[in-house]
């Protein structure tokens, strides 16, 4: 994989994308908008932003370059790598912790081939571990891409991975029989009619 390319521009679904975000913010505030530019680039370049991406946004924006980098190198969002097709951030706060997030991590390192911070070989996926995605009731937790993927074992985990390799799109939320976040098994309180 090259670090760099050698231009970008928006293409065409892109730059209207681009337009929309732009038109949100008054005259002399368009650099406010660079946080949106910067994830459309990033779903443009598969993943990361080329330095060329960064320069072309500041451009747009009337910002100096560095502003923009020190967005990209500020936000964990952003990456300035290439990364793999799919982004595997798994949760390891303690209630991930609490309820087996160490063997969910285990599982993904095993099934990709490749340890927390790497690309597995094939470039498909990158592994990270992430502090607290927020969804503390389904733990363990792992976010794929713009997906969370809840109530995890080793086995459901290494099942999502796999999908994914085949190019699958698994219907993310809770892996168990739960409504969003009510009580696994269901509802224990609060189910009389009321009267």
């Amino acid at each position: 994989m090259k670090d760099q390319t050698k231009t970008f521009v928006f293409d065409t679904d892109s730059a209207e994308l681009v337009e929309k975000h732009i038109a949100k913010y008054p005259d002399g505030q368009k650099a406010s908008a660079v946080m949106p530019l910067l994830d459309i680039a990033q779903r443009q370049c598969g993943g990361w932003l080329p330095r060329e991406a960064m320069d072309h946004i500041a451009g747009l924006l009337d910002m100096a370059p560095i502003r923009v980098y020190e967005v990209v190198s500020f936000y964990e969002m952003y990456h300035d790598k290439p990364r793999g097709k799919h982004e595997l951030r798994v949760c390891t706060t303690t209630p991930c912790w609490l309820r087996g997030s160490t063997e969910i991590l285990m599982a993904c390192e095993k099934e990709l081939g490749c340890k927390v911070g790497e690309t597995s070989e094939d470039g498909i996926f990158t592994l990270s571990e992430f502090e607290c995605l927020g969804a503390c009731v389904n733990a363990p937790i792992i976010w794929v891409d713009d997906d969370y993927y809840e109530d995890l074992d080793p086995e459901n985990t290494r099942k999502l991975i796999q999908a994914l390799r085949k190019g699958e799109k698994p219907e993310p939320g809770t892996t168990v029989q739960r409504h969003k976040s009510a009580p696994a098994g269901g509802l224990t309180t609060l189910t009389g009619s009321g009267g």
